[in-house]
This record gives C-alpha cells, sequence and structure tokens, in this order.
C-alpha cells in the first residue's frame, strides 16, 4: 500500500489486512475511511476499533476476541459470569451442573447466572432444561457500549 492509494475493504479482516491498515494509518497523512471498517468489523463479529489521541498521535486498536476478562468486565458481568464464560472460550461448552463446580455455587444461583448470559446473549442454551442441556458461546456483533449487542448462535 502506497500513501496516495486508495483500497476497499470488502473482504475479512485477516492478520495481514489489519497490518496493511496500520501501516498505512502510520504514514503521514494516512487516511482511513473508519465508518466503513467499524461496519466490516461488525459485520465479522468483531469488536469495534478503540481510538485514541496520544503522544502527539492518533491510535487505532483492533480486538480480535471480545471474550477477554476486560470486556466482559466492562459488559457488567460478575466473576462468576467470567470464569464460565473464559471455561466456554476453553472448554467449547458448559452445565449447569459443571459452572456449580467451577464456581463452588448453588444449582440455583448457577441456574439464575446460566440464565442472565443467556438474555445477554453472551452464551446460548442447547437443549432444554434438565440432563444433557449446556451452554456455548454466541457469535457476537457489538453495536455500543457495556453489552449492547446483537448476536446469533456460533457453534
Amino acid at each position: 500500500m502506497i500513501e496516495t492509494q486508495n483500497i476497499e475493504c470488502k473482504e475479512k479482516f485477516t492478520d495481514r489486512t489489519l497490518k496493511k491498515l496500520c501501516a498505512f494509518a502510520n504514514t503521514k497523512r494516512g487516511t482511513l475511511y473508519i465508518g466503513r471498517i467499524i461496519d466490516s468489523l461488525k459485520s465479522q463479529g468483531l469488536l469495534e476499533p478503540e481510538f485514541k489521541e496520544e503522544m502527539g498521535g492518533f491510535s487505532v486498536r483492533f480486538y480480535k476476541d471480545i471474550y477477554t476478562e476486560e470486556n466482559l468486565r466492562n459488559m457488567g458481568l460478575t466473576e462468576r459470569q467470567i470464569k464460565a464464560v473464559l471455561y466456554v472460550k476453553e472448554k467449547g461448552k458448559i452445565t449447569n451442573k459443571k459452572y456449580q463446580e467451577i464456581n463452588n455455587t448453588t444449582k440455583k444461583t448457577a441456574s439464575r447466572d446460566l440464565s442472565a448470559l443467556v438474555d445477554k446473549e453472551i452464551l446460548g442454551q442447547i437443549g432444554e432444561t434438565g440432563k444433557g442441556t449446556h451452554y456455548v458461546l454466541i457469535k457476537r456483533k457489538l453495536i455500543g457500549d457495556k453489552g449492547d449487542t446483537k448476536g446469533t448462535n456460533g457453534q
């Protein structure tokens, strides 16, 4: 990419594409049309970039993973819920029983917490209530701050 080049991104963001965007933006007078970038990131279930003015310049931070402890905390999740989401991220699913075990809590509390994660569209429930029911992460499209989201099941 050269400084005077215009490229319209209509494809998925890969590490290579993001590196090119950052390199372009770091050149003198590099201009990125952010609206299109945000729309593209959202369509892929990624977070909006973080914009900061710092050290006499401007930085844009792209996130690949919205299920970080910091982002989950910013969404208003409890420590138990964060622990469960990180567990699902690593293992692929969680049951009510496993939630109780990893959080040392009651079945009623686990049910309430898991239900709240489903309501916030962070987890999706697979199966009816009872034995065999488990929860998986939902592919999320961040719309605004603090968990204002839309999502689709991302098994």
